[in-house]
C-alpha cells in the first residue's frame, strides 16, 4: 500500500464530528441571526460569596439557575458582569481583570417567524435536551417595521463603509435573502462583479456573465436599503447609482414608474419616503421572533469554577 493510499484509508476509517446539536443548516438564509457576550464568573462569585456571604457550593448553585433574559445578553454596550467578546488569544474581564478561564460564551440565536422558518424552528427545538436547562426558548411579538429596522442596524454594524465595493454588494445580498430566504444567493453572488437594472426582466434577476441583473422592482428596493443603511456613515446614503440625497432618490424612482407602481402620488419627498418604507417593511404587520439562548458554555464554567475553589 503506498503512503497516498494507507493517508486515505485512515481518513476513510476517522468517524466523523458530531454534528452540533443546535444545527441552523436547515434554516433559510437570513432568517437566523447570532449574538453572543462573554460573562465574567469571577465578578459574580465575588458578588456572591464576599457581598451577600454565601457559600461557594451556594453561589454556585444560583449561578446555574441564572435565567439572562435577551435584553441583558443583546444591550449595547454590555453591563457588568457581561462584556464584548474578544479575539484575543487571553482576553481578561474589563471590570475585574480575571482570566479567561472565568469566562463564559452566551449565545443567542434569533429566529425571525415566517412560513420559511416555522417548521425549520419547530423540529429543531424538538430537538433540543432539556437537561439543566442547556437551552431557553423565548419569543417576542413586534412589527415588521420594527423588526426590519432592527435589522437594518444590526446590518450597519457589520459593513465596512470604507469599501463601496465590498459592503454595496454585501448590503444587496443580505436583503435579496431576507426577501427571498428560499433562494440561493451565494451562488448568484458568486465571482459577480456588478450589480444592474434589468432593462427587461419584469420581476426576479438573471446572470449575463459577471454582471447580475435585476428587475427594476427589485433593483429599486436595494438601491432604498443602501441609501437608509448607509445615509447616517456618509453625507447622503450610498447605493449602486452613487451618492443619492433624498431628493435625488425619490426623483429617479418617480422617473423609473418605481412610485407609480407602489400607488405613491404624495409629492412631499418626506412623505414618500415614508410610503417607500412602509411598502420595503410590511409596516405594522405583526412578526414573531424566537430567541434560542445557549447556556452550555455557562453550565460547563461554571462546573470548572467551582471545582477549582473546592
Amino acid at each position: 500500500m503506498t503512503k497516498t493510499q494507507a493517508s486515505k484509508a485512515v481518513k476513510a476509517q476517522a468517524p466523523k464530528a458530531a454534528k452540533d446539536v443546535l444545527d441552523f443548516g436547515e434554516f433559510p438564509a437570513g432568517s437566523v441571526t447570532r449574538h453572543e457576550v462573554t460573562l465574567c464568573l469571577a465578578c459574580i462569585f465575588k458578588l456572591f460569596t464576599q457581598q451577600f456571604g454565601l457559600a461557594p457550593r451556594t453561589a454556585y448553585n444560583e449561578i446555574r439557575r441564572y435565567a439572562p433574559t435577551v435584553e441583558e445578553l443583546t444591550a449595547r454596550p454590555p453591563a457588568r458582569p457581561f462584556f464584548k467578546t474578544s479575539a484575543e488569544k487571553n482576553p481578561r474581564c474589563p471590570y475585574c481583570d480575571a482570566a479567561k478561564r472565568w469566562h463564559a460564551v452566551l449565545r443567542v440565536h434569533r429566529v425571525e417567524g415566517g412560513k420559511a422558518s416555522d417548521a425549520a424552528r419547530r423540529a429543531l427545538v424538538k430537538r433540543l435536551p432539556t437537561k439543566d436547562e442547556q437551552f431557553q426558548i423565548h419569543e417576542e411579538k413586534k412589527t415588521a417595521r420594527q423588526v426590519f429596522f432592527e435589522w437594518l442596524e444590526r446590518l450597519g454594524q457589520t459593513l465596512d463603509f470604507e469599501s463601496d465595493a465590498a459592503w454595496m454588494p454585501a448590503a444587496a445580498r443580505e436583503y435579496l435573502q431576507r426577501r427571498e430566504p428560499k433562494m440561493d444567493w451565494a451562488a448568484a453572488f458568486d465571482g459577480a462583479r456588478g450589480v444592474r437594472r434589468s432593462q427587461r426582466l419584469e420581476a426576479g434577476w438573471e446572470r449575463d456573465g459577471a454582471r447580475l441583473f435585476l428587475a427594476p422592482a427589485l433593483y429599486n428596493d436595494v438601491l432604498l436599503v443602501q441609501y437608509l443603511v448607509s445615509r447616517s456613515h456618509r453625507h447622503g446614503g450610498r447605493t449602486f447609482e452613487g451618492r443619492l440625497t433624498l431628493p435625488d432618490l425619490v426623483g429617479r424612482m418617480r422617473r423609473g414608474g418605481h412610485l407609480e407602481a407602489q400607488g405613491i402620488t404624495d409629492h412631499d419627498r418626506f412623505d414618500v419616503l415614508e410610503q417607500l418604507v412602509e411598502h420595503l417593511t410590511g409596516g405594522d404587520e405583526p412578526t414573531k421572533l424566537h430567541f434560542i439562548i445557549d447556556r452550555r458554555d455557562l453550565l460547563d464554567t461554571a462546573k470548572e469554577v467551582y471545582d477549582r475553589q473546592t
